[in-house]
């Protein structure tokens, strides 16, 4: 069976796990585009790629959000239709087989495929990252995209399966400013800074009010829970792929001390973060 690899936290961006795909079964054969492409994936099972062409189908059914399975070269092997439809396209085939450099603006090609070799190479996934995508006939949108490895029964990844959530619902009028996604970067990379929603709001150039409108339109939390939950993804990642003790970790991701990291860990997790450590960290 393959594994998935992924951070999630508050339902996306935070536990550290492993999560097996279920054993799904169907009342007859499933018709797929991932099951013409085996020579393109190899290393699927017939049964796990019935599974991943079940979920296929499924987000065929989800719309504004785009859905896909690249091999570990990047070429993709499974799409649903709001993909196909965002990249001006009438048929998963103009799509399957194909690069991300064959398809998009050469600007974003090359951000994606470095996205995706990053999954495959460290096996890290990228979550909820808010970024710019051409959409048909070059028109620009934004997006939430998350990345996940994809890894065999040996363990070794293999691929990588995202899906990318589209921010602007019809009738939304409100834009994103190019701005808010480098102050987006810039917490994640700098969350141990002495950060508060107001200075985000500054860096992004935008008022407090509609700053926090944004936040709370894309992400579904308030400034202040984004800040927090950044932070502990932060931790979260120390603790599981370092050995650096907690108070050290605590005070790189931004927390007073020990004791507000653990305070903070075990409201979101039930955990301390010694507990998840041990828990989470691979033997």
């Amino acid at each position: 069976m393959f594994n998935v690899r992924c951070f999630s936290f508050f339902s996306r961006r935070f536990f550290h796990c492993f999560a097996p795909l279920p054993g799904l079964s169907c009342s007859g054969p499933v018709k797929s585009d991932i099951l013409t492409l085996s020579s393109a994936f190899a290393e699927v099972p017939p049964s796990v790629s019935a599974e991943l062409g079940i979920i296929e189908q499924l987000f065929d059914h989800v719309p504004d959000t785009a859905f896909f399975i690249k091999d570990a070269r990047g070429r993709y092997i499974a799409v649903n239709q709001s993909l196909v439809e965002r990249c001006g396209c009438r048929d998963k085939k103009e799509l399957l087989g194909r690069h991300v450099q064959e398809i998009f603006p050469k600007e974003l090609a090359a951000l994606y495929a470095i996205q995706d070799q990053t999954v495959v190479r460290t096996g890290r996934p990228i979550i909820d990252h808010l970024e710019l995508h051409w959409y048909a006939h070059r028109r620009p949108g934004w997006c939430l995209t998350t990345k996940l490895p994809m890894r065999n029964h040996h363990g070794v990844i293999v691929g990588v399966v995202g899906i990318s959530r589209d921010l602007r619902a019809p009738g939304d009028r409100e834009s994103i400013p190019t701005s808010l996604a480098s102050t987006l970067e810039y917490l994640e990379a700098h969350c141990d800074d002495p950060i508060s929603p107001s200075s985000l709001a500054k860096r992004a150039g935008l008022p407090p009010v509609r700053f926090a409108r944004l936040i709370k339109r894309i992400f579904r939390v308030t400034p202040n829970q984004l800040i927090m939950q950044t932070r502990l993804a932060a931790a979260a990642r120390l603790l599981v792929e370092t050995d650096r003790p907690v108070a050290d970790i605590a005070y790189d991701c931004g927390f007073y001390d020990h004791s507000a990291l653990t305070r903070a860990f075990r409201s979101a997790t039930n955990l301390t973060p010694t507990q998840f450590r041990s828990l989470r960290k691979p033997n």
